[in-house]
């Protein structure tokens, strides 16, 4: 368990972020100005880069790292033992979670959460703003997170039923998954879109919301599908199918193109239940396994 942190220094016309263990040594910065991170211990590398993810957005690039010391030439190294080729990819089996890794300790809406807290308005610039009834460049960010409440609160009817979730999984490439839904049926990576009153119609890869530009929901939907069958395959010793769920929250209407191969599954906020009743992909002790894995917050920054 590292706990690290991230504070602020600003000195001599420099802005920079540092990342720090819990006795103040520091493993990487960033320059919050350009967002190239310096890594001054390898092993925190991926680690610190989600955390300046962030506070500091996209756009967070290595600008150096420490090289290994060179062996001298006189000393021969020792020959690492090969491995099998089938278990290259298979990594070590996991220890249980210390408290501060368990994402299942993490509420819904948990990365909105950490991004508010970081980043977003204080108690007085929310108060002014409401009292002068003013839309504020934060409040998307709050009606996402009442969104994911809501779809949280679906999901969790599930449990009873032999279904796992998990919230607010932070993604070492950037970004987060909203929720993560593990039982008999599968395992469903669903992304949560808050429109309030709104149409929206979706196709193979783009979505519209009032007739308006195309979003690429569909296809990142499917994306983020990929990248959880990759993480959780490189633990589970069996083949993990994860499909992709697009849960829209408040809209007025929701119609799915004619033409649509259904290869996202689509609901509004009351009708994730309909999760609940499949079954036949995953054993009782395969969902256990992969919840196991799941629930580890390196697996998912480390990828």
């Amino acid at each position: 368990m590292s706990d690290l942190t991230v504070k602020w220094w600003k000195r001599h016309g420099k802005h920079r972020l540092y990342v720090n263990l819990p006795n103040g040594t520091a493993v990487a910065w960033a320059d919050r100005a350009t967002k190239a991170v310096t890594i001054k211990e390898q092993m925190y590398q991926d680690e610190a880069l989600a955390l300046l993810r962030r506070h500091l957005g996209e756009g967070v690039t290595v600008a150096s790292a420490p090289s290994a010391p060179s062996m001298p030439r006189s000393v021969p190294t020792a020959q690492k033992p090969s491995t099998p080729r089938h278990h290259e990819n298979r990594a070590a089996p996991l220890p249980p979670p210390s408290p501060s890794d368990d994402l299942a300790r993490n509420p819904p809406g948990a990365g909105l959460i950490g991004m508010i807290a970081t980043r977003g308005p204080s108690t007085a610039q929310r108060l002014l703003a409401k009292l002068l009834r003013q839309p504020s460049e934060w409040d998307s960010w709050y009606t996402g997170l009442a969104g994911e409440r809501k779809v949280g609160r679906e999901l969790e009817r599930l449990t009873s039923h032999g279904w796992r979730v998990l919230h607010g999984i932070e993604k070492g490439n950037g970004g987060d998954i909203d929720h993560l839904l593990i039982g008999p049926g599968g395992v469903f990576s669903i992304n949560t879109k808050t429109h309030r009153g709104a149409s929206v119609w979706v196709g193979d890869t783009m979505t519209k919301v009032n007739g308006g530009d195309p979003k690429p929901y569909a296809a990142a939907s499917k994306a983020e599908a990929d990248y959880v069958r990759r993480v959780l395959g490189r633990h589970c010793d069996f083949a993990v199918p994860v499909d992709p769920v697009l849960v829209f929250v408040g809209v007025a209407s929701l119609h799915r193109a004619a033409t649509s191969q259904y290869t996202v599954r689509l609901y509004q906020e009351r009708e994730v239940a309909a999760l609940g009743p499949l079954t036949g992909r995953l054993t009782p002790e395969q969902v256990e396994s992969v919840y196991a894995v799941a629930r580890h917050r390196r697996v998912w920054l480390r990828a």
